[in-house]
């Protein structure tokens, strides 16, 4: 009877586990790669073509939207405080970020940076007030604006400030995730290219993912605690690769490890779920752990760019190409 209790356990704990992404939409040309995750029904993506897309309804239906003026930008970031208010981050030529009170209505510009070479990556938010958009090198040092007035400003940090890039070091504006908070008051950001390093009060710590081309290198960091990260990358050239794509840290950096079943290819963004939970996706699919990336499982084989979690709630949400967006939820509903 023990062994019959233990073994239908097993299956209730497998089965109740067992989750894979439910398709919302998808159909249009749009990329999608900014993604913000309110609450468990407000969600605001961003992405090509001047596109931003607001759900109040845990994703059920959305409001599209083509911002004026800005039809060929690709907004690759996006942060929402609410249903009314986001700010959106355009990469490139020029460089810009966007602010809206009014659902998306009307934007204003909030940031312009027209500077050769300036390209936006990722912008991160400790508060409703307090933020920072990281920004690729521009003569050896990586760009940071800072905000501290829920976007409405932006103020570049002082030149000698400004954190050394090694030569080929680069950042990927793949899913705004190469930049997190760390602590009340500090970011951390990662790096790919012909080296890839995780910077932390500034420091450069070598990370073990696979390295030393333009398409390779970390492409996201997810953090746990003030010691415990993940990140994940590869070579976005070779998207079924899982060679040195995802490492995890305890030690605040000091070590290393690589996962015995890690995920199935290159891999775009993470992000921690709860416990030892985290999730990862990328151009062929999305990959969880639940022994803190020890091993990964395929549970969809839909690419996705970007994965977030609710702010303020539980609910999993992903955005992609073709204007794809997705849900974590249990297999079978």
């Amino acid at each position: 009877m023990k062994k019959i209790i233990f073994v239908l356990s097993c299956f209730l704990c497998i089965n109740a586990s067992a989750q894979t992404v439910k398709i919302l939409t998808k159909g249009t040309k749009t990329g999608m790669r900014g993604l913000s995750v309110v609450d468990d029904k407000t969600i605001w993506v961003s992405g090509s073509g001047g596109q931003v897309g607001r759900s109040l309804d845990s994703g059920n239906t959305w409001k599209w939207m083509t911002v004026k003026g800005f039809e060929k930008m690709d907004f690759r970031d996006i942060e929402a405080f609410n249903e009314t208010t986001a700010v959106i981050m355009g990469i490139d030529a020029p460089a810009y970020i966007l602010r809206t009170n009014d659902g998306g209505e009307n934007w204003q510009v909030v940031f312009k940076d027209t500077s050769k070479g300036m390209f936006l990556d990722a912008m991160e938010f400790w508060n409703e007030q307090a933020g920072i958009v990281i920004g690729d090198p521009i003569n050896g040092k990586f760009f940071i604006g800072r905000t501290f007035d829920g976007g409405n400003t932006w103020q570049g940090i002082p030149e000698n400030k400004k954190p050394i890039a090694g030569t080929g070091e680069a950042c990927f504006a793949a899913s705004g995730t190469n930049i997190r908070k760390l602590t009340k008051a500090e970011a951390i950001f990662i790096t790919g290219g012909l080296v890839s390093n995780v910077h932390v009060k500034n420091k450069q710590v070598l990370l073990p993912l696979i390295q030393g081309t333009e398409t390779t290198g970390a492409n996201s960091i997810a953090v746990k605690n003030k010691k415990t990260w993940m990140v994940v990358g590869g070579d976005f050239n070779t998207k079924d690769s899982s060679t040195k794509n995802a490492a995890i840290t305890f030690t605040a950096g000091k070590s290393w490890s690589m996962p015995a079943v890690p995920p199935t290819g290159y891999r775009s963004c993470v992000e921690y779920i709860k416990k030892k939970q985290w999730i990862t996706c990328g151009l062929n699919g999305v990959d969880i752990s639940n022994d803190n990336g020890k091993t990964f499982t395929n549970i969809s084989k839909e690419g996705f760019h970007v994965v977030r979690k609710s702010k303020k709630g539980s609910t999993v949400f992903f955005a992609g190409q073709g204007g794809r967006i997705g849900k974590l939820v249990e297999e079978g509903k």
